[in-house]
């Protein structure tokens, strides 16, 4: 994941099952008595998602010509734009990089 607001954060992988551990946390909260359901929101789930401390990514680089997310990050990306690249990952260089971002500094961002 790439932010472009000074900071830099790059994301490799993730589980794809941290939407259903988020899913049973929220749950065991409710059962316990501790999350009352009416109180579930967006940020309720945000916060029980395993990337809750990092910022939603801005940028999702897509390698091998894959147009597709392939479950990765799916709550995070929801407004995150996406480039993709026929170079599968272990071809993957900084050039490239550099290249996306470019792309990316360009765009007309819309939200919702």
């Amino acid at each position: 994941m790439v932010r472009l607001s000074g900071k830099v954060s790059v994301t490799c992988a993730s589980p794809s099952s941290q939407d259903v551990h988020a899913a049973r946390q929220i749950a065991l909260a409710v059962q316990k008595g501790t999350l009352d359901p009416e109180d579930l929101s967006e940020t309720t789930i945000a916060d029980h998602l395993q990337t809750y401390e990092l910022p939603d990514p801005d940028l999702l680089i897509r390698t091998s010509g894959e147009q597709r997310i392939s479950n990765f990050l799916l709550w995070q990306v929801n407004y995150a734009e996406l480039w993709v690249t026929e170079t599968c990952w272990p071809e993957f260089d900084e050039r490239l990089l550099h290249h996306a971002i470019r792309d990316f500094a360009f765009r007309d961002r819309r939200f919702g």
